[in-house]
């Protein structure tokens, strides 16, 4: 029969190891747990660029789409005002460099 300094003994040597053991392990899972948050947001930041980057490539297929349906001399004053607003922005950079 075991005394009660034994039982002490017993749990000191088997228990603290034990909850050492498993401290250390929920740290490491709770590490990883807000490492996948982050993951998961920088994810849902680039799937939100593509998104606004598609939206932006389907108006300019739309625009193309509209030059090559319709007639030749509207073609030709689409393109121009095409340009304008790119001419005035490569402008307006040059003035701020």
């Amino acid at each position: 029969m075991m005394g009660p300094a034994e039982v002490m003994i017993a749990l000191i040597v088997i228990g603290l190891p034990i909850l050492t053991i498993l401290y250390m392990a929920h740290r490491i899972f709770r590490y990883r747990e807000r490492k996948m948050e982050v993951e998961a947001g920088l994810a849902a930041e680039k799937a939100a660029q593509y998104a606004s980057r598609s939206t932006e490539l389907e108006a300019r297929v739309r625009v193309l789409e509209q030059i090559v349906t319709d007639g030749g001399a509207q073609t030709a004053a689409q393109i121009e005002a095409l340009r304008q607003p790119r001419l005035s922005r490569v402008a307006s950079e040059e003035k701020a460099q």
